[in-house]
C-alpha cells in the first residue's frame, strides 16, 4: 500500500468516524428534545423541588408563619440533602396523585398510604413509619368489639383514602356498614367532629389518631379495623432517579438518627396519655390562663421567647395557680427559687407578674447558655432540662455523653444519660452529684405536649 493511499485511507476513516459521531449526536440531541431533561436534572437546574402535601397537623401547617409539621421537616431536610429550596404545594387531598401525575409537584409527602392500587399509579420510596387504621369515636359513644360490630354504623371518612378503600372492602366481605364520604376534609377535621359529638364515626391511622387525641382528649381509639401499613413519599413512575435519590436520603436519617428526632419533636409520648391531666389543661386554658395571658406575651416577646411555650411551662409548675407551693419549698406561678427571685430581681414570688416576670428571665438565662446547639428546638429542651434540674447536672450529662462517644447537642442522648444520675458509680464522678433524673424528663415532656396544644389550637383560632 504506497503512502498517497495509506494517507487517504486515514482521512477517509477520520470522516466516517466524525459522521458517524455527528450522526450519533444528533440522534441523542433528537431524543433529549423529545424527552427532556429528567425530574432531577430540573430540580437541580431550577434550585428547588415541589412538594405536594395537605394542610395538617402531622402534615404540614403554619404556625406564626413560619412552616412546621412532620412531613414537612422530612422534605426541607430532603431538599438540603439535594442543595435546592423546597416549594410548598397543597391542592386538597383528592388532587394530590393527579398534581403529581400532571407534573404540577415533583414528589408526595402527606402521610400516604403503601396500597396495591396506588402502586399501580405511582413509585413509592422505601417506608418510614408503620401505622394502623383504627375507629374514632367518642368516649360517650359506644365503640366495636370487633369488626363484625361495625354492622349497622355509620363511618364517616375522606373520599379517595385508604380508609374508603377498606371500608369498601368490608363491605364486599359482608359486613352491613354504610359510609359518608367527604372530599378534601382532613383526618383532623372529622375527628374534631367526632369530638363535638356532630358525627358518631371516623378512620384515623395510629399516628393521627394519637397526636389528635391531645387536642380532643373526649375521643377514643377503637378496635383496628386493618393491619399494619406502611408510610411513604411518592413520585411518578418514570422518576426513578429521584427515587433514587430519595430512599438514599431515608436510609441515611433512620441510620443517623435524625428520623427518630424528627418523630420525637412531632410524635413523641403519644401513648403516655393522661386523660384527666389534658382535659384538666383544656378547661384552665378558659378558665384560668386569660388573666395572665397578655403579661406573658409581652414578657415573652421581650425576651425572645414564644409565649405560647412559657405559657405551657407556666402550666407545668403551677397550674395556673400563683399560690402554688412545690415539695422542696419553691413557691408561685414558675415556681422560682429564693436565689432566683433574689438573682431576677423581684422581691415576692407570690405575686403572680413578678413570678412571670422572673421565670422568663430566668428561662432565657439557660437559653443562653446553650449558644452552641444550632436546633432551636433541641437548644430550648436543654434550657428547660436546666430549670427544671439546675445547669450544672445538664452539663455535667452533656460531659458524660461526650466520654461515651454520643453527640452531646442531641437530646436523645441527653435523656439516655439523665436517669443514670440516681447510680452512684456515675453520679459520684461528676462535679454536681446525685439528681433525679427522670424527673427533667417527664418534664420536659409535658411541657412539649401543653405546647403542642397550644399551639394546634392557635393555629386553629387563627385560621
Amino acid at each position: 500500500m504506497n503512502l498517497f493511499f495509506k494517507k487517504h485511507l486515514v482521512s477517509i476513516v477520520v470522516y466516517s468516524c466524525c459522521i458517524i459521531l455527528t450522526a450519533f449526536c444528533v440522534i441523542i440531541q433528537k431524543r433529549n428534545a423529545e424527552t427532556g431533561p429528567t425530574t432531577l436534572e430540573r430540580i437541580r437546574h431550577k434550585g428547588r423541588i415541589r412538594l405536594l402535601t395537605t394542610n395538617s397537623a402531622n402534615s404540614y401547617y403554619l404556625y406564626r408563619g413560619a412552616p412546621a409539621g412532620f412531613e414537612y421537616e422530612l422534605a426541607s431536610e430532603f431538599a438540603d440533602s439535594l442543595g435546592v429550596d423546597l416549594d410548598i404545594i397543597t391542592p386538597g387531598w383528592n388532587s394530590l396523585f393527579y398534581c403529581l401525575e400532571q407534573g404540577q409537584g415533583d414528589f408526595i409527602a402527606s402521610g400516604i398510604t403503601i396500597t396495591p392500587e396506588r402502586q399501580r399509579r405511582v413509585e413509592f420510596s422505601i417506608p418510614y413509619m408503620t401505622i394502623q387504621q383504627r375507629l374514632i369515636h367518642h368516649k360517650l359513644i359506644f365503640g366495636a368489639d370487633d369488626i363484625q360490630d361495625l354492622e349497622g354504623r355509620t363511618i364517616h371518612v375522606r373520599r379517595g383514602t385508604s380508609y374508603h378503600n377498606r371500608l369498601e372492602e368490608l363491605k364486599q366481605m359482608g359486613i352491613g356498614l354504610s359510609f359518608v364520604l367527604h372530599d378534601n376534609l382532613p383526618t383532623e377535621e372529622l375527628i374534631r367532629m367526632v369530638s363535638e359529638r356532630r358525627i358518631k364515626f371516623t378512620v384515623a391511622d395510629t399516628n393521627i389518631a394519637l397526636l389528635n387525641r391531645r387536642y380532643y382528649p373526649d375521643i377514643r381509639i377503637g378496635i383496628p379495623i386493618q393491619g399494619k401499613q406502611s408510610l411513604a413519599w411518592a413520585v411518578k413512575k418514570s422518576d426513578t432517579d429521584l427515587l433514587r435519590k430519595m430512599n438514599l436520603f431515608l436510609l441515611n436519617i433512620r441510620n443517623n438518627g435524625r428520623l427518630e428526632s424528627i418523630y420525637d419533636k412531632y410524635y413523641g409520648n403519644l401513648n403516655k396519655f393522661d386523660y384527666f391531666d389534658v382535659k384538666k389543661f383544656h378547661e384552665r386554658i378558659n378558665t384560668r390562663l386569660p388573666r395572665y395571658r397578655d403579661f406573658i406575651r409581652k414578657e415573652s416577646e421581650k425576651h425572645g421567647l414564644d409565649w405560647l411555650l412559657v405559657t405551657a411551662v407556666i402550666y407545668q409548675e403551677s397550674h395556673f395557680n400563683p399560690k402554688a407551693r412545690s415539695f422542696t419549698n419553691v413557691r408561685g406561678l414558675m415556681q422560682v427559687t429564693m436565689d432566683t427571685a433574689r438573682e431576677m430581681g423581684i422581691d415576692n414570688r407570690l405575686n403572680p407578674f413578678q413570678s412571670i416576670k422572673a421565670g422568663i428571665k430566668y428561662l432565657k438565662k439557660m437559653f443562653n447558655r446553650f449558644e452552641d446547639i444550632d436546633n432551636r428546638h433541641q437548644r430550648m429542651q436543654f434550657a428547660l432540662a436546666s430549670y427544671n434540674i439546675g445547669y450544672g447536672h445538664i452539663r455535667d450529662v452533656r460531659k458524660i455523653a461526650r466520654e461515651r462517644g454520643l453527640d452531646p447537642n442531641e437530646w436523645e442522648n441527653i435523656k439516655a444519660i439523665l436517669p443514670l444520675l440516681t447510680q452512684r458509680k456515675i453520679y459520684k464522678k461528676t462535679e454536681h452529684g446525685y439528681a433525679r433524673g427522670r424527673e427533667p424528663i417527664r418534664y420536659v415532656d409535658r411541657i412539649m405536649t401543653y405546647y403542642d396544644i397550644l399551639k394546634q389550637k392557635s393555629t386553629r383560632e387563627e385560621t
